[in-house]
């Protein structure tokens, strides 16, 4: 039975993530006053009399609010991967790139920089070798012998050194007055230049794998009993891993594809949406994926708004989400 707490976290996080989104179309370098946000979102509806400017209009609908939806779609994303990953694996240390995803991703995007694509081929290359790598992880760690989840584990390490190599590398030759800041940059993680073909470029498998991870809340609460009494109540414990892992690989592809890297999302927030919610996969991946949102959305506000020049959105959640997670450390809730 839902207790009357349950009953309010989830519209409480829709709430929070709702404020988020609307103070975040009042932000930035060109002021825009809630009533001509408002009016400039019903304007497209309904006939409303202008008194904005067209630049105003203009940053509004192709600058701010695709990169506020894209911020809330990646955020969503990378701690829906996150809580999957941590249950499926049971370690509280899981991260979207515990089977090497970001890494092949980075390698993906590097090569695609160093080849000259266009920023659409370099999302398509990422997110390319970030399935690429998962699948091989998957292949080999089938082969391993005994704990198939360490198999996974182990087989997600030495792909990850592996990319990481490939993409060092890659720097090495790169041309230094070009082509290295483009990879670096991209490394960093940023939302900057967000456009509406890089949302329908993401909005089909990340709907895909979020929509796949909620249908998987009650199966994840059962693998974490352990796979002997999981298999005992009735669930296909092979089937249900890999779904989970595909899944949380679809959306953590995704997302780095079209922000670049972008760390600790995926591990800080399952943690502090379980300390909301508790453990219960039925409400704490909604609250990830709502509170994951929310929490980009914010910190990308402060990647473009607290200087002349725009912070990597990567750089400040590591200043947030290190520090956090040392708390947690410390008190023994990350590891409970």
């Amino acid at each position: 039975m839902t207790s009357p707490k349950n009953r309010i976290i989830l519209p409480g996080l829709a709430g929070l993530l709702l404020a988020v989104v609307l103070g975040s179309l009042l932000l930035g370098r060109y002021p825009i006053t809630p009533g001509q946000v408002f009016a400039i979102a019903l304007s497209r509806v309904f006939p409303i009399e202008h008194f904005w400017t067209d630049q105003m209009e203009n940053i509004f609908f192709n600058v701010r609010l695709p990169r506020i939806l894209l911020a809330g779609m990646v955020g969503a994303c990378l701690s829906a991967a996150g809580a999957a990953y941590q249950g499926v694996f049971q370690n509280p240390m899981a991260a979207p790139d515990v089977l090497g995803a970001s890494s092949g991703a980075a390698f993906g995007a590097a090569l695609a920089i160093i080849l000259g694509l266009s920023r659409q081929g370099i999302a398509v290359s990422a997110f390319g070798f970030s399935l690429l790598t998962v699948l091989l992880v998957m292949t080999v760690g089938r082969r391993v012998r005994g704990n198939p989840v360490t198999g996974l584990i182990l087989a997600g390490i030495m792909l990850h050194s592996l990319f990481t190599a490939g993409t060092s590398y890659i720097k090495l030759v790169a041309d230094p007055t070009d082509q290295l800041p483009a990879i670096t940059y991209w490394l960093l993680g940023s939302l900057a230049g967000t456009k509406y073909a890089d949302l329908l470029f993401a909005l089909i498998p990340m709907s895909a794998g979020l929509l796949t991870l909620l249908l998987l809340r009650w199966p994840l609460n059962l693998l974490t009993l352990g796979d002997d009494e999981a298999g005992t109540l009735g669930l296909n414990v092979r089937r249900c891993r890999t779904l989970a892992v595909l899944a949380a690989t679809l959306v953590t592809a995704s997302a780095v594809a079209v922000s670049g890297m972008i760390g600790w999302v995926g591990l800080v927030i399952p943690h502090m949406a379980r300390r909301i919610s508790g453990s219960n996969f039925r409400i704490l991946m909604p609250a990830s994926m709502l509170l994951g949102a929310a929490f980009l959305v914010a910190v990308d506000n402060v990647s473009r708004t607290l200087w002349n020049s725009e912070i990597p959105i990567g750089i400040l959640t590591a200043f947030v989400g290190a520090p956090f997670f040392l708390y947690l450390l410390v008190r023994k809730e990350a590891i409970s």
